[in-house]
């Protein structure tokens, strides 16, 4: 009988070793790239620019936990659209880009490293080029008294800056009248020859029905035939409601005073920010109203861009509560930030008191109305505040 052969002891852990290395590659594998990846450093998100203006686009990039080598290429793009390459140094890459097309702009830079290539992504906002600021005033004070002194500082003012646009709106007997008024006539015949603008009060009832259509046709007919087209230059829808289902009511109006002339302005007032589509049934729009404390924070975005790719004149803010000169020249500053694309401002000193339906800030001007207009000028012209 054949001796029966048996397996060493010792080959039973060699063929695992075997196995082992032979389940890890046997140890001969390039180690894997490190992981490529971009970040923006200019511009800020959600800034906004000017259409034209030049941008400083700027990224940072990386492999692994180093930034990438010298000279290595980034693409910029905007909307899709090629802005451009720039090489890196220090990992750093940047370029300068014309701001071109209004609105919501997606900004993209990509690299690629070894094979692999990372994108990162910003949106900014690009407004049309801004108009001077101008002043709209609420001169819903009677020319007598202080009141003749306050229309006389209006045409004073207006003839004294005749590069800052002041538009009064002119306000009799609520805007409800079957006459002309002769002091209101004589006050804004004297402000307009000055270069001033007018334009006529209307409430509206947010669109609720409390004031009919033709209650308000009607009322704005009435300052053409009395007060006269040479005089009203359009109209302050006051009282406007700011939801979809009130649209077609101003629709209406918008359409009926354009009807009249279509050069009329039509200025609505929601006092807050409406649904976009206001912007259709409406010239410009008061998408602020109130204090100034709450104004310290006003900006469109990142809930209202559409009033971002709208011309700056389309956008007015009455601010109220605005104690102090210093103050004043603050909030003009505010307002005239590309982020806050307001082409009308009006700032008072005098109060209200929301709450407690308290107060009246638009019965008369504030005691620094000259230097408002001034600063408002020195804005524009990009000079030296005037001193308070």
């Amino acid at each position: 009988m054949p001796t029966r052969r048996t397996t060493p002891t010792f080959f039973w852990p060699l063929l695992a070793l075997a196995g082992g290395l032979a389940a890890c590659g046997g140890g001969s594998s390039e180690p894997a790239a490190p992981a490529v990846r971009v970040e923006f450093l200019q511009p800020a998100p959600d800034s906004v620019a000017n259409q034209g203006q030049t941008l400083a686009l700027a990224v940072r990039a990386f492999a692994g936990d180093a930034v990438v080598d010298n000279g290595t290429v980034v693409s910029f793009s905007a909307n899709a659209l090629s802005a451009g390459t720039a090489r890196t140094q220090t990992g750093q890459a940047s370029l300068s880009w014309s701001a071109a097309p209004v609105g919501a702009v997606t900004l993209q830079a990509s690299v690629s490293v070894s094979g692999q290539t990372a994108s990162a992504q910003r949106t900014v906002w690009v407004r049309p080029t801004p108009q001077p600021l101008e002043v709209l005033v609420p001169a819903y004070f009677y020319p007598s008294g202080n009141g003749t002194r306050d229309w006389e500082a209006l045409a004073t003012a207006a003839q004294a800056q005749p590069g800052v646009r002041i538009t009064a709106i002119l306000n009799p007997a609520n805007g409800v009248f079957t006459s002309a008024d002769a002091n209101i006539q004589r006050a804004a015949s004297a402000f307009t020859a000055a270069g001033g603008a007018v334009v006529g009060y209307v409430f509206t009832r947010y669109g609720t029905g409390t004031r009919s259509l033709d209650s308000i046709r009607a009322n704005i007919d009435a300052y053409l035939s009395l007060y006269g087209r040479g005089m009203v230059s359009g109209f302050f829808i006051d009282e406007m409601a700011a939801t979809t289902d009130r649209l077609a009511f101003y629709r209406a109006i918008y359409d009926h005073i354009k009807s009249r002339d279509p050069a009329l302005r039509v200025i609505g007032n929601p006092g807050m920010w409406p649904v976009a589509d206001y912007a259709t049934v409406a010239d410009t729009l008061v998408t602020f109203e109130g204090r100034n404390s709450a104004f310290r924070t006003y900006a469109p975005l990142p809930n209202n861009g559409w009033m971002v790719a709208q011309p700056n004149r389309r956008n007015a803010v009455l601010v109220h509560d605005t104690l102090t000169c210093g103050d004043m020249q603050a909030a003009v500053q505010r307002a005239a930030l590309a982020s806050s694309n307001v082409g009308h401002v009006f700032m008072t000193s005098l109060e209200y008191d929301f709450a407690t339906n308290t107060g009246n800030p638009w019965a008369g001007l504030p005691p620094y109305w000259n230097t408002l207009v001034q600063t408002v000028g020195a804005v524009n012209q990009g000079t030296a505040l005037p001193a308070c």
